[in-house]
Parts: C-alpha cells; structure tokens; sequence
C-alpha cells in the first residue's frame, strides 16, 4: 500500500512541476481585496439552512449570534450574557457592540425572537429545528424590553446556553420573507457586497472597510499555483501534505500548521444488506491502516480518531481504543459474515470530486480490495454530492464534520428518531440502547454525570460503528508572505479575518 500511496503523492508534484512554468502573476497593490481560495464553495448565506463547512464558516463572518464557542468547547458571550433566572428560564442581557445590521437597523430583542421563532417554525424547514425543540427545549421566547430576551424551556437544560449559537437576522426582513441566502443581512463584522457568480464571493471587512474575494478552486494543485503566481493570497486546507512541503520551502510563502478537532468518518447505510452487516463494518475498521494513510497522504498534525468528539472534549473520551490496522482479522470477519473469494461484498462508496477527497477513497478502495470488499467509487460535484448524503441515497460515504462543540450532536446524528429531515440519522441507525445513553446524558444538570454518560455512549457507537471515526483533521493555511495576522483555528473557522489579518504596509508597497 505503501507504493500506491507515495504513487499518489507524486503524481500531484509532477502535476504541479509541470504546469508551473508559467510566469508569476503581478499581485495587486494596495487597497486591492484580499483573496482567500476555498475547495469548495458555500452552499447558503442564511445562518437557519447553514449545515455545510463552507456556509457556517461564511456565515460567522456576516452574523453576529447571541453566543459563540471559545477554544475548551464552552459558550461564551457574543451578543448576550446570560443568567438562569429558574431551571427552565435563562434572561439574556444584550450588550452595545455588534447591534447594527449591515442595513442600519438597530439589533434588538425583536429580532433575536424573530430569528428564533423562524427556526422553531415547521414551516421554515430549518434542519436547527428539531435541536432547538427536542433537545434544548424551547418552549417560549419573551420580550421583556428591547434589550432583554427570556427562554422559557420545558425541562431543565444546563447546557441551554451553547445551543444559541445563530446568527441573528432582522425581524423586519424575516417577516418580508428577504431572500438572506442570496443577500444576506447581518450585524456581524463583515458585510456583504456582491456573490457574482458561484465561485466568486465579495465581503467587506466593516471596521476598515477591506475587501475579501473568496474564490472556490476546487483542485488543490490549481489553488496552489494560483497562490504561486499571486492570483489568490491565502488558501486553507484541503491540501495533500507534499504540496504543503512543497509551498513550505517557496520563495515569498508562509505554511502554518496545528492541531485540528474536525473529524472526518465513513458513513454507513444501515438499511442495507452489507453495510447493515456490523461484522462488515468492523472488516472495514480493521483493513484501513489510518496511521500509513495519515503519514502519506494528510501529514501535518491529523491524528486518528475514535469519537466524533476530540479527546480534549469536556465530554470527549480520551481512553478510547479503535480498531487496528489487522486485515487478517477483516479476512475472518467478512467469512463470518458470508463473504469471501468466490462471493465477495460490494460497497459503493459516494465522495465529492474534491481532488483529495477522491484520492483518500482510491486508497480506502485500494486497502478494501485487499482484503475483499469490491469497492466502486461515485464522486460528484459537492451539490449532488451532499445532496445524495442529506437524502439517503448512499451505501457508504466519506464526510468529515466541521466545529463540532455541543454533545448534542449525538442526538442529531445517532437518535432513532432523528431521520432526516429532522436530524441527521442519514444510516438510520437503530438503537434502543443508544436511544437511552443518549435521554440519560441529556436528562442530567450535573456536568460530570452528563460527561460519563456521554463517555459511556461513545464507546458503544465504537463498538456498533454506525459512523466509522478515521482521523481528526489537521489545520494548514499558505499564504503570502505580506499577509499579517492569520490565526489558525482548531475547527478551521475564518474568525482570524475579523481583527488580524492585514497586508503587510511595507509589502504592500512592492505588490
């Protein structure tokens, strides 16, 4: 395996090498926007439909929520501090800053019970819907005076703060029925300009007034010659690690590299008559050699993984053991389960057309096939793609999840009841004992007895595998060197944008 992957690499640096004879590109100079290349291209800008990495990385930008996440998982104030008042009623106080819509309007109560309300409404179709009624208990929102918002809930929830994390929209557009996934209309600390076209995105930084274009270049080689040639300025992620190597010793480029908590897994039909079968879900486990596939092909600071949850997780399980790389074992398990040479298990496995993405799924298909799975890869565009994935047409698939901080996801993505459309059980995944973990960790307003339980359910969806955790992502961004500022963040957010990053005053005289 280890030539198919050093294969693999090489082909992508002999790609690079020979189409990076054209000539570097003028840069622009000063008061020119600041480009940031992206793989894939946001699908909405209205923070109620954002599901999608993309989307919920702009959307942070462009809207201001009454609370955020700070680096340990915990909610921090945003737009609100907040008081619980009972056990089922939290006061939130807004403060002065970040309270005017790009618009002009002032931000009050009014709107965050609009934005709220919206959501709660089955009507909206929000895919937050069934989080904010089933799990953080929404019962009413009150409107005591314009700068004061009440939750009244129907149980107790001692984790409620952490489930208001949306962005805020005006009441008065809402009620227009405003179009916010084309023109958005937020109090945060960028404003929207113009999205031409699908691949061409306009911000404009509030306090400064500094543009940003984030153009999509879905193949990591083009991104990285643009970024060469001075056509783009920064670009994050979705590298293979020799290009990062390779920009790392580039004349006028800058790599960082840390740690990251998105987690990317294979998803499984439950419903279906080989990936249902848990004994062909533990061969899979054990024929995909994580360590190689890390060191060859991700590089950097990935890291398996054995939970959607990261270990540093206040509710994160560090003890945790997953499957190792046995494929004699995958052998015996695919017998036990009535496969073998003259009668071998068939997998479709969905990806996204994302260059890396496909290359992670050749090796999977490549280590599969050795120990008899007959994989066929089906990669589409990142629409059709997710779209299938949403709607439950897939036997297999590749996904990675992005800024998880709530152990509520659980719920949303493991909960019987919890098929799409009002959650995120796409395998349909049905357990009663997951069903009970799951109502215990949530029932508890002791952290450290939510924390247990929540361990205890991560070690049984290890051992059931409806999601096959493979490894947590590590972060990567290349930029120019007159690029100040950047900050990368452990889930890959775009927050450094807001305060940090500027073109060096010097450079920006040569650009």
């Amino acid at each position: 395996m280890g030539r198919v992957l050093r294969g693999l690499a090489w082909a992508a640096l002999l790609c690079l090498g020979g189409c990076g004879a054209a000539p570097r590109a003028a840069a622009p100079g000063p008061g020119a926007p600041i480009r940031f290349a992206l793989a894939q291209a946001p699908i909405t800008l209205d923070p109620r439909y954002a599901t999608d990495a993309a989307s919920s990385r702009i959307d942070r930008l462009l809207y201001r929520a009454l609370v955020r996440y700070d680096a340990a998982a915990r909610p921090v104030p945003e737009l609100a501090h907040w008081k619980e008042i009972s056990p089922t009623r939290w006061r939130f106080r807004l403060g002065a800053r970040g309270r005017r819509f790009q618009n002009g309007a002032w931000l009050t109560s009014a709107d965050v019970k609009a934005t709220y309300e919206s959501i709660l409404d089955p009507a909206t179709g929000s895919p937050l819907r069934d989080t904010l009624v089933r799990v953080a208990g929404i019962r009413r929102i009150l409107v005591p005076d314009p700068n004061t918002v009440v939750f009244v809930l129907a149980r107790p929830n001692v984790l409620f703060p952490g489930y208001l994390t949306v962005g805020i929209l005006p009441a008065r557009l809402l009620a227009d029925g405003h179009r916010f996934d084309l023109d958005p209309v937020g109090s945060g600390p960028f404003a929207f300009v113009a999205w031409p076209d699908q691949n061409r995105l306009i911000l404009r930084r509030r306090r400064d007034g500094q543009r940003f274009e984030f153009l999509t270049v879905r193949d990591p080689t083009v991104r990285v010659l643009k970024l060469l040639r001075g056509e783009v300025d920064l670009l994050q992620n979705d590298l293979p690690p020799e290009l990062v190597r390779y920009l790392a010793h580039r004349h006028g480029i800058r790599v960082l590299r840390e740690p990251g908590t998105n987690v990317t897994y294979l998803g499984f039909n439950l419903r279906d008559p080989v990936t249902g079968r848990l004994d062909v879900r533990r061969a899979i486990a054990h024929a995909i050699d994580r360590r190689a596939i890390i060191r060859e092909l991700l590089g950097g600071a990935t890291r398996p993984a054995n939970s959607i949850l990261p270990p540093g997780h206040w509710a994160g399980d560090p003890d945790l053991h997953g499957y190792p790389y046995d494929p004699a074992l995958a052998r015996r398990l695919l017998r036990a389960a009535g496969f073998g040479p003259g009668h071998p298990a068939r997998i479709t496995y969905k990806t996204s057309s994302n260059p890396l993405s496909v290359r992670l799924a050749t090796v999977i298909q490549y280590e599969l096939g050795q120990v008899g799975i007959d994989v066929h890869i089906q990669s589409y565009d990142w629409g059709t793609f997710y779209g299938d994935i949403k709607a439950g047409r897939f036997q297999m698939y590749g996904l990675s999840w992005v800024g998880i901080e709530s152990p509520d996801i659980f719920r949303y993505v493991f909960y019987s009841k919890s098929v799409p459309p009002v959650g995120a059980n796409r395998g349909h995944f049905d357990s009663p004992v997951a069903d009970r973990l799951i109502d215990a960790a949530e029932a508890s307003q002791d952290l450290a007895v939510k924390a247990r339980a929540y361990r205890r359910l991560q070690a049984y969806l290890l051992q059931q595998l409806p999601y096959l955790p493979l490894w947590f992502e590590g972060q990567v961004v290349a930029m120019r060197r007159d690029i100040r500022g950047y900050r990368l963040a452990p889930d890959g957010n775009y927050d450094a944008l807001i305060d940090t990053v500027r073109v060096s005053p010097r450079a920006a005289a040569e650009r």
